[in-house]
């Protein structure tokens, strides 16, 4: 039997969250109190697609690539990021089928914003939004996230193809 060649990947990113920083999910903007903080713009959704995207066609992971220790990552936009990983993934042969994804936070709430994060996402990689799920879940109020004090982020993505 002659199988596709298929590749998952699992990626995952947790940020606190701090005053005086913006909030950036799936590269949107979400009117918020706190941001996240980190060497990027800390966008824990990108971050962990990202770490999805380079897992399932071997390339390491997002701290390989864009480490927290260079200075020319500071501040960085995490699309860009997502974006050069993604052309990466497409170099060495491989395609998204699709990439399913989970927010977890306690606030503020997600599902206005999930639109404009899919379409975003999308964009940044070139396929169609229908490839591309984002769902949000609280923590209970159990946790740093349950507390308010961080966001997490999921994801999973399918690739086909691959150099062989």
């Amino acid at each position: 039997m002659n199988l596709p060649s298929l590749r998952i990947g699992e990626g995952w990113d947790t940020h606190q969250l701090v005053t005086g920083r913006p909030l950036v999910l799936g590269g949107i903007t979400i009117p918020h109190t706190h941001g996240l903080l980190g060497h990027s713009d800390a966008d824990a959704l990108a971050h962990a697609i990202t770490d999805a995207l380079l897992g399932a066609a071997s390339l390491g992971d997002i701290g390989k690539l864009f480490p927290d220790t260079a200075a020319e990552f500071k501040g960085a936009d995490s699309m860009v990021l997502l974006a050069q990983a993604y052309r990466r993934v497409r170099e060495a042969g491989w395609q998204l089928v699709n990439v399913d994804s989970t927010i977890i936070a306690q606030g503020p709430k997600m599902a206005p914003h999930i639109p404009a994060m899919r379409a975003r996402l999308a964009e940044v990689l070139g396929v169609d939004v229908d490839q591309v799920n984002v769902k949000a879940k609280t923590a209970e109020k159990m946790g740093p996230v349950g507390e308010g004090r961080a966001i997490e982020a999921r994801a999973v993505c399918l690739l086909a193809g691959g150099n062989a």
